[in-house]
């Protein structure tokens, strides 16, 4: 970093922002294969917290790559700066007081852990969606692994890029055997919003 950039603190804390808002700022970090479901259950989830009166924002990790992140690739390099940009997003957003909710693959362990130590401990959730590679291959509502299976798609993740397992996430939820909506109920229940 450049040693003339500094940083500024603002007047107004970010427990300040949090309390007007009556709510306790974090991020939903949702992980997991393309088409295991994190869209769905980050649209739900946003709706009942909205519902229940939070403040709340979606970063989805497709609407990322329209704009912010519409220069980056899929290689490895190229999917850890995916991250850290959404990641940096997000903690400002959570500094604003709101209730962030992440829907990014973010296939790599080291860059989701990284990810958690940018926030404070109680500030960061991950939610790993293990819904297995076969239904969402079998989902494949974009058409994306048949791309892949083709090789049309290179660095596709669960085919020729791997995906790493998330370690210690505070919640896993597999949506082949649950509606999005048991799977949403079930994390605002665990989360206590």
């Amino acid at each position: 970093m450049n040693k003339n950039v500094k940083f500024q603190n603002y007047n107004l804390p970010s427990s300040e922002r949090a309390r007007i808002k009556n709510q306790y700022p974090m991020c939903i970090w949702m992980t997991g294969l393309s088409g295991s479901g994190k869209t769905s259950l980050c649209n739900a989830l946003d709706k009942l917290l909205i519902e229940n009166d939070k403040h709340t924002y979606i970063l989805d990790g497709d609407n990322l790559r329209h704009g912010l992140n519409s220069d980056l690739g899929f290689n490895v390099s190229d999917r850890n700066e995916n991250v850290r940009r959404t990641a940096e997003v997000a903690k400002l957003m959570v500094d604003a007081g709101l209730i962030v909710i992440v829907g990014l693959i973010s296939p790599f362990q080291k860059d989701r852990t990284w990810t958690r130590n940018i926030f404070k401990a109680d500030q960061f959730k991950e939610i790993y969606i293990s819904t297995p590679l076969a239904l969402c291959e079998k989902r494949d509502t974009k058409g994306l692994y048949k791309q892949a299976r083709k090789g049309l798609i290179k660095d596709f993740t669960g085919i020729d890029s791997p995906y790493e397992i998330p370690k210690k996430p505070e919640f896993v939820v597999d949506t082949s055997d649950k509606s999005i909506d048991e799977c949403v109920f079930e994390i605002y229940e665990k989360f206590k919003f």
